[in-house]
């Protein structure tokens, strides 16, 4: 046997090693990724709820302001039906929110303060999440 054979016997199995440890790191570097990746679906799930929550709720702001003198219909509690001015509003929030809970509270102000309006939509995305809430405050001024 000479020096060259005994050198190469000992190296055998050394790409294979490292082929193995390529691939762990690799493993381990796709694994990161698809969490990543979740976590990134997660967030923009969130963000587009938020977003439908603050256009409904500027929507119905926008229809109180040029509906003053009723502004007391428009209230709702947690949890209780809608009213006749509110109901249609209430339907199409909840098919953009599934399971929202929502509120709408109204302080009318005697002129000239303006009334206050609360709109409180909250949702939770899976069960067991801590609930997400987006409140809108609107002051409405006047009488129409």
């Amino acid at each position: 046997m000479n020096r060259t054979s005994i050198i190469r016997r000992r190296q055998g199995g050394v790409s294979l090693i490292e082929a193995l440890i390529a691939a762990v790191l690799l493993a381990i570097g796709l694994l990161g990724t698809i969490g990543l990746q979740a976590r990134a679906y997660s967030a923009l799930s969130d963000a587009g709820m938020r977003a439908e929550a603050t256009i409904a709720a500027e929507k119905l702001i926008g229809v109180m302001s040029t509906d003053t003198g009723h502004l007391e219909d428009y209230a709702l509690d947690a949890g209780a039906e809608p009213g006749e001015r509110l109901d249609t509003w209430y339907e199409e929030t909840r098919s953009h929110i599934p399971g929202a809970t929502i509120t709408v509270e109204v302080d009318e102000g005697v002129a000239p303060d303006p009334s206050e309006v609360l709109v409180t939509i909250s949702w939770q995305r899976k069960a067991g999440e801590m609930a997400n809430k987006h409140e809108v405050r609107a002051f409405i001024s006047g009488a129409m």
